[in-house]
């Protein structure tokens, strides 16, 4: 504590001078010092202090890749502090040159997100917290209601919530193995909720002030123009190409980027105006079966084995993310998908997911159903369900209830783990054929330790009294 305290008055005692500094000859001080001494910038000096400083605490106990990640973390905070002070400087930009301006922010997140690609770490999960919440600091790019975000508030609860999963999993994973992997999972929570959230609540609930007077933002450098002509005129230089997504690491899953597949592309290919049979061989009489020595009528058994053993058509399907007749949503045969998005839904809508592995989905809103269908290792966070939430012919899968569900059901399914918040605390859980189940609730203490209970998969029948009683399996220590 009196360390955090000293920090803060060294803090308070360098703005102090650099302030003193800024004034020329009794004047005045430089517009960047005033810009600095802004209260909304000190305000933000004093949330790294105690926020981003407990969670770099707590890395460095830990050291290895969750102190890399969690100093990429510490440098993006530093890079938006750096970002809040341009925005009281300069005038609002235009698309192209917001993304110019985001650019040190977006260069930094991807270096985060970089960490988590490639081979499976043992600290994957601390890693995808740590990239996963730094997009809720693109709320500095929110220009208004038309712009396709969130308001900037709900932005930072909501870009947590996808990474407040792997989060979970650190706790879980840590509870009773490391406090100080506990202490980093804890410290990350409370730097978005109520820490990044709170200060955008007093400062920017309604996005950026850019300045009126201030410099113009530069915009994207366009590409060079080609060589004069030897006529002496040169060529008009072409117009810079669209920003590309400021925050996204990934590629869009827009239906019209992707190429055309199934049966779509076999139609594709008929239309090509191409003949149809171009490419066919033509077959000859001592090709075909019957005029064929070496055919006899037999099938032997290793001939029976070998066909059956390869079929000539693939199980799996294209990938889809859809909203089918209004009504229901489609998510399938989605792999190594870690950020798919579900947020423009209503309570009249179902959700089916079906043949998923390795993915992460996440739903914001109120749906009236969510199925999950023969998936594994799949992850689903939702918030409110009307009627059910069903997992059936799957395998390790992770249902994250962030808000209530009157019933979760469980059938044919191997590995779940269910989380539930305080308002799903009421759920009636059933379970059929099932493995392997655990249900992790709130603790009662306000330090936001969840706590683990395995739902029986064993029961004793007795008959007594005429009628059969049953009750769960209890396995003692004694």
């Amino acid at each position: 504590m009196d360390e955090k305290l000293i920090q803060r008055l060294e803090s308070a005692v360098a703005r102090l001078e650099a302030f003193s500094t800024g004034f020329r000859h009794g004047g005045a001080p430089e517009s960047d010092e005033v810009t600095v001494s802004d209260p909304s910038i000190l305000a933000f000096d004093d949330f790294m202090g105690q926020y981003v400083a407990r969670v770099s605490s707590a890395a460095e106990k830990i050291g290895g890749q969750v102190l890399e990640a969690t100093k990429i973390l510490s440098e993006a905070f530093s890079v938006q502090r750096e970002l809040l002070v341009k925005v009281k400087q300069t005038q609002k930009p235009d698309l192209a040159g917001l993304a110019e301006f985001l650019k040190p922010l977006n260069e930094v997140i991807n270096k985060a997100n970089a960490l988590t690609e490639g081979r499976r770490s043992d600290f994957f999960n601390h890693l995808k917290t740590a990239a996963d919440s730094l997009s809720a600091l693109a709320w500095i790019a929110f220009t208004g209601k038309d712009c396709g975000m969130s308001m900037p508030i709900a932005h930072v609860e909501e870009s947590w919530q996808m990474a407040e999963f792997y989060n979970n999993k650190v706790l879980v994973e840590y509870r009773n193995k490391d406090p100080n992997h506990v202490e980093w999972a804890k410290a990350m929570k409370e730097l978005y909720l109520p820490g990044l959230r709170d200060y955008v609540k007093s400062f920017y609930p309604l996005g950026p002030v850019w300045s009126v007077t201030g410099k113009k933002a530069a915009s994207a450098a366009p590409k060079a123009s080609p060589p004069p002509k030897t006529s002496g005129q040169s060529a008009p230089a072409p117009p810079p190409p669209p920003p590309a997504s400021l925050f996204s690491s990934e590629p869009s899953q827009a239906s019209s980027s992707k190429p055309k597949g199934g049966m779509a592309a076999v139609f594709q290919e008929i239309n090509s105006g191409k003949p149809v049979t171009l490419g066919l061989k033509k077959v000859t009489d001592d090709m075909k079966t019957k005029n064929r020595a070496d055919r006899v009528g037999i099938v032997g058994s290793s001939e029976k084995g070998g066909r059956t053993a390869s079929p000539s058509f693939s199980k799996t399907g294209p990938p889809k993310l859809e909203l089918q007749m209004g009504r229901k949503w489609v998510v399938e045969n989605q792999i190594g998908r870690k950020n798919l998005v579900i947020d423009d839904c209503d309570a009249k809508q179902s959700v089916y997911i079906f043949g998923c592995k390795d993915s992460v989905l996440q739903i914001q809103g109120k749906v009236n159903n969510i199925t999950v269908d023969k998936c594994t290792k799949m992850g689903v966070v939702f918030t409110d369900v009307v009627a059910a939430f069903e997992i059936v012919n799957s395998n390790g899968v992770e249902v994250q209830c962030q808000g209530s569900a009157p019933t979760i059901s469980v059938d044919n399914t191997g590995g779940c783990v269910l989380y539930l918040s305080k308002d799903s605390l009421g759920t009636s859980i059933t379970t059929a054929k099932s493995s392997e189940i655990n249900v992790l609730v709130p603790g009662g203490a306000s330090n936001g330790d969840w706590v683990e209970h395995a739902l029986p998969q064993q029961f004793v029948h007795m008959f007594k009294d005429g009628r059969f009683e049953t009750t769960p399996v209890s396995h003692s220590g004694g």
